[in-house]
């Protein structure tokens, strides 16, 4: 049996079933997991929750402010250091009866002695399908190897265990690298204050598995605290403190049942929109835009708003520049004309047409929108939370919702979540929803009183009616994998 030598539980209900997983593994020969672990060598056990995107959202690339909250699902993982150079994972499904097992050696990682570069670790794991998984933990390693020059003499054995579900739009991927580059942290004494934890982790998305996230969803999930929202200025990761959030209302994750996906527009094309919007506004502006490699990169000399489409106000953007922005623009057109954006993350493809000021109109007016939401919030904290402010802070998310919708990231799913708290309403003690992350599918987020999870309730049980599809109700909240440090297990 495993005990606990060093850390708490905090009476996380989760925490406590992943160590009696832990104990029971052994009695099923069969798993994987079942064999993976030294039982002379001491475990290191933490976790990471995901996050619900309460405003924000896909803004934070522009760097916008954004507001998220830590759910109560989570990511676990125990790590063990092993003497050989290998890295052996393997993930559990929550009912121990399938497993997700891969294996490398971290010379892998090495080329002539040094560290590979992330276009070779991206090829790595891209090469087969089936092991893509991989890349969200192994990049861990990699990443530290690059960023921090660590050498590994030893290699790692890892299970993870996820509560926070894929493809809701809830950050299961933040989650599961946090919780990695705590373990390996905790494991091989590196110290890494939280924050850097997150930019570390989004370096993993972006560059090891080539997904091109903004910071919010690895801060959430390395900084978050229970039941506060996250106040984060993505310029570029900018932590402004907590929201405590009122005792009288609740923020509530309706799952839509769809899964992320390209529905007209996806995530990288929209990203992509808004900093060819930036670009075409800093020409108009008369800011010194400088030529840079490699391809398709620019750099712009930016006194005014600091680099950040965000810090346009709506005001000036009507005014002087969305009438001179093209609704419409094709990659070849752009890289001609403006040889490129400042985003080192995506690249524009010459064959692909892509909306500009749409999404470039989304990011101006949702850090604006937030900015409010974040006020009345505070204020709504010093008082009681008027029903007449609960309408204010929903008509934002509203608002949010349809800014989403209009660049083509919502779906038939999450509108009709939407439509469905609007019809309930402040009658019903609902007053907003919002479709979250990167959209295209995944969940609402529902702001309502604290005592109207019934309407919350209601509101899933008709949509599944409708639509066949059960709506997974994400309530309550938990720490981020800073607040809850990590334990030491070793057996009795």
């Amino acid at each position: 049996m495993y005990r606990i030598t060093h850390g708490t539980t905090n009476n996380l209900s989760d925490t406590t079933v992943f160590i009696e997983t832990l104990n029971r593994l052994e009695q099923n020969s069969a798993l994987k997991a079942s064999q993976l672990f030294d039982n002379e060598a001491e475990l290191f056990v933490t976790r990471a929750p995901g996050r619900l995107d309460v405003m924000g959202g896909i803004a934070d690339y522009s760097g916008s402010l954004v507001l998220e909250l830590p759910i109560h699902e989570a990511t676990l993982v125990a790590l063990q250091r092993d003497s050989e150079r290998l890295l052996r994972v393997v993930s559990l499904s929550d009912d121990l009866m399938q497993e997700l097992v891969f294996e490398m050696s971290l010379s892998d990682f090495e080329s002539d002695g040094r560290p590979v570069d992330y276009e070779a670790a991206r090829a790595y794991f891209q090469r087969d399908p089936s092991r893509h998984w991989a890349a969200y933990v192994c990049g861990v390693f990699l990443v530290l190897m690059r960023e921090r020059h660590i050498t590994f003499h030893e290699g790692a054995r890892i299970l993870v265990a996820s509560r926070v579900p894929g493809g809701k739009g809830v950050s299961s991927s933040a989650a599961l690298e946090v919780s990695v580059m705590q373990a390996v942290a905790a494991a091989f004494d590196v110290q890494i204050e939280a924050r850097e934890t997150a930019l570390l982790c989004q370096m993993v998305e972006n560059l090891v598995v080539g997904a091109p996230c903004g910071i919010m969803d690895q801060m959430t999930s390395a900084c978050g605290e229970t039941n506060r929202l996250l106040t984060l200025l993505c310029q570029p990761a900018e932590l402004q403190g907590v929201i405590a959030i009122p005792s009288e209302i609740s923020f509530w994750g309706l799952d839509s049942g769809v899964s992320h996906a390209v529905t007209g527009a996806d995530y990288s094309s929209v990203r992509i929109g808004a900093f060819m919007g930036y670009r075409i506004i800093a020409e108009l502006a008369g800011l010194k835009v400088m030529k840079t490699a490699p391809q398709d990169l620019v750099q712009i000399d930016d006194p005014k708003w600091g680099g950040y489409l965000a810090n346009v106000t709506p005001s000036e953007y009507e005014q002087a520049f969305a009438a001179y922005l093209p609704e419409r623009i094709g990659g070849a057109e752009f890289l001609t004309r403006y040889q490129g954006t400042t985003d080192r993350v995506t690249r524009i493809a010459p064959e692909r047409s892509y909306a500009v000021r749409v999404a470039t109109a989304h990011a101006i007016y949702e850090h604006h929108r937030v900015r409010l939401y974040a006020e009345l919030l505070k204020a709504a904290h010093m008082g009681a939370a008027s029903r007449r402010r609960l309408e204010l802070l929903g008509e934002l998310m509203y608002q949010s919702h349809a800014s989403y919708a209009a660049c083509g990231l919502s779906v038939a799913g999450t509108d009709r979540l939407v439509e469905l708290v609007r019809e309930a309403g402040a009658a019903q003690g609902l007053y907003g929803a919002k479709i979250t992350g990167g959209g295209s599918g995944g969940t609402v987020a529902v702001l309502g009183r604290r005592d109207t999870r019934e309407a919350i309730v209601g509101v899933a049980d008709k949509y599944a009616r409708e639509t066949g599809r059960a709506s997974y109700v994400f309530a309550g909240s938990s720490p981020g994998s800073a607040a809850f440090g990590y334990l030491k297990l070793s057996r009795s």
